[in-house]
């Protein structure tokens, strides 16, 4: 009978040292940007919607607070993760019925999301600026 041991995996638990792979990141980046959404991006629409619609008096204020440089920082930030989301979301449902699934295409459909999700924030960006 032969030697049944398993084999000793090397462990490196020191998060500052290892590097993730693009789609590593890619995947990660698609739950922070859908945390982002969901506690910061849904309760401020929200909130702004039923400011705007109360009285003619908070729609104004609400457009005076969203046309400060500050706000509209966060709110590119906030475009940013519902487009990464959308790209990284439709990426993943590919996978899910096996297209891209080998190293070379999913690496090259991280590298994609990436690149349309900043693409297209910047056009919006500019857009809204």
């Amino acid at each position: 009978m032969a030697n049944m041991t398993p084999k000793a995996r090397p462990k490196n638990l020191d998060l500052g040292t290892i590097r993730l792979p693009l789609p590593g990141i890619v995947s990660i980046l698609h739950r922070v940007s859908g945390a982002l959404l969901f506690l910061l991006g849904i309760p401020f629409l929200l909130v702004a919607l039923q400011g705007s619609l109360h009285s003619r008096e908070e729609f104004a204020a609400i457009g005076a607070f969203l046309a400060h440089p500050v706000v509209k920082l966060l709110l590119m930030g906030l475009v940013w993760a519902f487009l990464h989301h959308f790209c990284a979301g439709i990426r993943f449902l590919l996978l899910d019925i096996h297209k891209g699934v080998k190293i070379e295409s999913a690496r090259t459909s991280s590298l994609w999301v990436m690149v349309i999700s900043l693409l297209l924030t910047a056009i919006v960006g500019v857009a809204l600026w």
